[in-house]
């Protein structure tokens, strides 16, 4: 640790000069109350290490996790437990049920630990599973019930105790890609409806680049970039993260605030732009404003939430922005 501080040398570079991985180093992360954090990177970057260190399933070797201003790390064991307990909760990639208990009882254990009443819990976890849409389901045992079900179990079981914080390790990750998809809506509905701080672990740029309100690359155990969706596809940090968004579809991620030119920049070099002009707001993605280019190749006005002007974009902006990905100014 004192090498890697004092020197900055490589994950591969550690292990050739002392025989030890690393897991994760200099991670600084702050994130929002009420977000969808996105973790994402190659197998071995570190994800999965970094969220097991936010509830401390692994101890980190050095640093600090402060919740509401509270250092995790200070934590005595039995405080840990009961923290865990009531403020965390995880979603893990192989479900993780009891395969002796019942869909309803799988659900209700977080609150059966923490000593509720055998029919609180039990209310909560029907209120949660119909949450989950597997009304009807409480009384099945987890062999019958399919892959994308047995999830939806896994993530009724965390949100039953109410935690401020989800984390989820790549917990779609195994699925088939039609009900992961549609595992994603669902996750998107509840997030919307709960407003849960979650920390959303996954390989996969698309689902990162849907799902997240803003996405940290990782490689080598290194935080690399850290940005909302369309910070990382529109300005990758290095070619790491360039070679990782290549592949993605800018059509819904890139807004129109990114892409237009500012309004006196286009008027100093073309004249007035026309009162007739048709508008869009500014967080209107590529997908909506190419559909309206297809029919009118004049600019667009791009208005503020109060329709106030702010810039203008052409056919040109977004054909460039398509091709090339490069942001107009």
């Amino acid at each position: 640790m004192a090498d890697i501080r004092a020197t900055g040398i490589s994950k591969k570079q550690v292990l050739e000069k002392h025989g030890s991985v690393v897991g994760v180093a200099d991670a600084n992360m702050n994130i929002i109350p009420g977000e969808v954090f996105c973790v994402m990177g190659l197998s071995g970057s570190g994800k999965s290490t970094l969220v097991r260190h936010i509830n401390r399933l692994l101890e980190p070797t050095a640093g600090q996790i402060i919740v509401n201003g509270e250092d995790i790390m200070a934590m005595k064991p039995d405080v840990l437990r009961k923290y865990r307990n009531e403020h965390i909760a995880m979603v893990f990639q192989n479900f993780a049920l009891m395969p002796h208990r019942s869909v309803l009882d799988n659900v209700a254990m977080p609150l059966e630990i923490r000593g509720v009443n055998k029919n609180e819990r039990l209310e909560a976890a029907e209120r949660t599973i119909d949450m989950v849409e597997l009304t009807g389901w409480g009384n099945k045992f987890a062999h019958e019930l399919s892959g994308g079900m047995q999830q939806r179990v896994g993530l009724a079981r965390a949100l039953a105790a109410d935690p401020e914080i989800l984390l989820m390790d790549e917990p779609f990750s195994a699925l088939d890609p039609l009900i992961r998809r549609q595992l994603q809506n669902e996750f998107m509905r509840l997030a919307q409806h709960m407003n849960k701080t979650t920390v959303f672990i996954t390989h996969d740029l698309d689902e990162a680049v849907r799902i997240g309100d803003r996405i940290a690359i990782m490689r080598d155990g290194r935080v690399v970039q850290t940005g909302t969706p369309e910070d990382i596809v529109m300005n990758p940090a290095d070619e790491y993260v360039a070679d990782f968004v290549a592949g993605i579809s800018r059509l819904k991620v890139v807004r129109a605030h990114a892409v237009m030119q500012k309004l006196g920049a286009f008027e100093s070099a073309n004249g007035k732009l026309a009162a007739t002009a048709k508008t869009f707001p500014e967080d209107a993605d590529l997908s909506t404003l190419i559909d309206h280019a297809i029919s009118d190749e004049n600019p667009i006005a791009i208005v503020s939430n109060t329709d106030k002007r702010l810039g203008v974009i052409t056919r040109a902006d977004l054909l460039r922005t398509v091709i090339e990905g490069t942001e107009t100014s």
